[in-house]
């Protein structure tokens, strides 16, 4: 493993940690050379999750892709990066259990849309304008109803 900060391939493990239910480890090093101390992540290799994109071509998924736009969605909203790491675990997660072979493009963003609901509501609009390319206000304003009707009939549920 390289140093990041003087490259040196030597260096040694400090503390290792499972997580993602034990199909990663995080590694803490310390490089030999300058001391320089950081993380490291490790992943059982797994085969990549193909995206059916709307014009017909096919790419892998992007999980870092996902993850910016996430970070956009959630710009200024109290929603940490840990957060929204742990919504594209479970999301790629539920991919690799749910689908064998492509998956469309329209499917994973209504997994996201469906758990961003949850998460955050204004992120969840602010995904929604981009995923769902709204062409005006009148769009936009269904959108928020359906956001709105979902928002009271969870809370009828609630007081029942």
């Amino acid at each position: 493993m390289l140093c990041p900060n003087c490259s040196c391939t030597e260096s040694r493990v400090i503390d290792s940690r499972s997580f993602d239910e034990g199909s990663s480890i995080k590694r803490r090093r310390e490089c030999s050379n300058c001391g320089t101390r950081f993380t490291t992540f490790e992943r059982r290799e797994e085969e990549p999750i193909m995206v059916l994109k709307r014009d017909g071509h096919v790419e892998p998924f992007d999980r870092s892709k996902l993850l910016k736009s996430l970070l956009s969605a959630t710009a200024k909203r109290n929603v940490s990066l840990h957060m929204l790491e742990a919504f594209v675990d479970t999301v790629e997660n539920d991919i690799r259990n749910s689908y064998r072979g492509p998956i469309k493009s329209s499917s994973l963003g209504d997994q996201v849309l469906i758990r961003l609901r949850d998460l955050d509501k204004v992120a969840y609009i602010r995904f929604a304008s981009v995923y769902k390319d709204f062409k005006d206000l009148d769009e936009l304003n269904e959108e928020l109803k359906k956001l709105v009707e979902g928002s009271q009939d969870e809370s009828e549920e609630i007081t029942e």
